[in-house]
Parts: structure tokens; C-alpha cells; sequence
């Protein structure tokens, strides 16, 4: 398998991906506030790169539980200030992380590799941009929106309601041009889903494999690993390695991080690991 974004193309026959996390807002629930700065923020993109990571994830929105939407114009405000001085080192491969058709196709044509989409392609003309640039595509499942999502999460079947989510959006990725090799999905750990829901979806992500496309799971340092230990969140570490291991030995390709170091350590156990099976 492999996945292609624009000119970098990752084939994971030599194991997972590790994807960065840079968020570029006052109010994510981990590092809000601390990336503001432009020159702090592409500090962090070079130390994260010289630690190991395969890519970086640089979010202008904040997704959290309860998050408002921000628009499109001050998205670009503090994102392409960042983005032109990261991509000044043609050795980083960068991810955007947005729902909006309008950043996706200012940071693509500043260089970006690939757009990581929350709504899924909720935007209308998401997918023609991705499309165009031939970028990698990152397809995510949210039951609602970000203000709206931890209200009242309810599914008869959480994986089968994420799988067939998948088949319809990958489906519409492909009628607007999107090659099959340059999707991944993710089924959105924390993103409208109960912590029983996210369990489970971690438990049964083998269930994924159907589509033959990359999984990316974000797991890191979040509320449901808060809630089932009763801690904050710069106290999650442990749990956020043990739910990223979970992942990767049932077959997720691509892990997003806050904490780059343990988690490739993490990643490269499990895979070894699941790569031991006896199926």
C-alpha cells in the first residue's frame, strides 16, 4: 500500500507514519496559545521533524468539543505566514488541517502535500481542489460539527455507521478525480463519539481494511483517555501510547502526535508485533 501526496510518496511497507501536530490557534485543548508566533510555530515544525516525524499536521481551527467555526480568512491569517517559511526547507512535507475548500487551495498552491479534512469533504468544492493538486487527501468521520459533536453521540453500530460514512465520501473523492492512492481515511477518534464509541472503534479498526486506504488515528491526549483514567491532559502521555500501540497492532498506517519521540517507539512495538501474526 501506498500513499501518494503530490511529489512524496509514502509506502508503508516500511512501516507507519508518524504525522506532527502544530496548532496554530489560541484555543486547542493541548497546545492553544503556544504556536502563535510564526517563528515559534516553524521552531516547532524543524524539532518535530528532526525527532522523526514523517509529516506535520498545522491546524488554523480549532476542533475540539464546543469549538466555534473560524473563517476562512483568518485561518490564512495564521496559517500562511507559517506555511511559507516551513516550506522554505523542501525536505518537510506538509499536512493542513481544514475543512474549508478556500485555505485548502491557498495552502496547496503555497506548496502543501496534503489537506486533512475533518468534515470529510462537507465543503462542496473540497474535492475538485484536492483533486487538481493531486495532494494527498485525509478523509475524516465526525458524527455533527465541532460546536455540536459530544451533545448527544448516538449510533445503533459505530463501525458500520464510520464504514458506510467512508464508502459514500471515498466514493464522492473518486467522481471528483481524487486517485484512489491518495486517500486515507480516519475514523474520528473523538469526534462525535462517546468514550464507549471510541473503544470500540479502536477495538474493531481491523474492520477498516475493506477499503485498502490508510488509516489515520489521532489519539493523542485526549478527553475519552482523560475520562476512562480521570486525568487532565498534560497527564496523558501513557494512555495516549497505549491507545496509539491498540491502533497500530489492528492496522492504522498513520498516527497524528503531539509527542513525537515515544510514540515512534510505540509504533515501531506494535508494528513489529502485528507484523509477528500468524493470521
Amino acid at each position: 500500500m501506498i500513499w501518494r501526496c503530490r511529489d512524496r510518496v509514502f509506502d508503508f511497507a516500511h512501516g507507519p507514519l508518524v504525522m506532527g501536530i502544530v496548532n496554530l490557534t489560541p484555543d486547542s485543548f493541548s497546545d492553544g496559545g503556544r504556536y502563535l508566533d510564526p517563528a515559534s510555530a516553524v521552531a516547532r515544525i524543524r524539532e518535530l521533524a528532526a525527532l522523526g516525524a514523517d509529516l506535520i499536521d498545522l491546524g488554523a481551527e480549532s476542533t475540539r468539543p464546543g469549538a466555534t467555526p473560524v473563517a476562512s480568512d483568518e485561518q490564512l491569517r495564521r496559517l500562511m505566514p507559517v506555511l511559507e517559511l516551513a516550506l522554505a526547507d523542501p525536505a518537510l512535507c506538509i499536512s493542513v488541517d481544514t475543512a474549508s475548500a478556500a485555505v485548502a487551495e491557498r495552502a496547496l498552491a503555497a506548496g502543501a502535500q496534503v489537506v486533512n479534512d475533518v468534515s470529510g469533504l462537507g465543503d462542496p468544492d473540497m474535492a475538485g481542489i484536492v483533486a487538481k493538486s493531486g495532494a494527498g487527501l485525509v478523509v475524516m468521520h465526525m458524527q455533527g460539527t465541532p460546536a455540536t459533536m459530544q451533545a448527544r453521540p448516538s449510533y445503533d453500530d459505530v463501525v458500520l455507521e464510520v464504514r458506510e460514512h467512508f464508502v459514500e465520501r471515498c466514493a464522492r473523492a473518486h467522481a471528483a478525480g481524487i486517485a484512489q492512492e491518495s486517500i486515507a481515511i480516519d475514523p474520528g477518534i473523538g469526534f462525535g463519539k462517546t468514550t464507549a464509541h471510541n473503544f470500540e472503534l479502536l477495538a474493531r479498526l481491523d474492520e477498516l481494511g475493506e477499503f485498502e486506504r490508510p488509516v489515520l488515528i489521532g489519539v493523542s491526549r485526549k478527553s475519552f483517555l482523560g475520562r476512562a483514567l480521570d486525568l487532565p491532559a498534560d497527564q496523558r502521555l501513557d494512555a495516549s501510547l497505549a491507545a496509539t500501540a491498540i491502533a497500530v497492532f489492528h492496522g492504522a498506517r498513520i498516527v497524528r502526535t503531539h509527542d513525537i519521540t515515544p510514540t515512534i517507539r510505540a509504533v515501531r512495538i506494535a508494528a513489529a508485533t502485528r507484523a509477528a501474526r500468524r493470521d
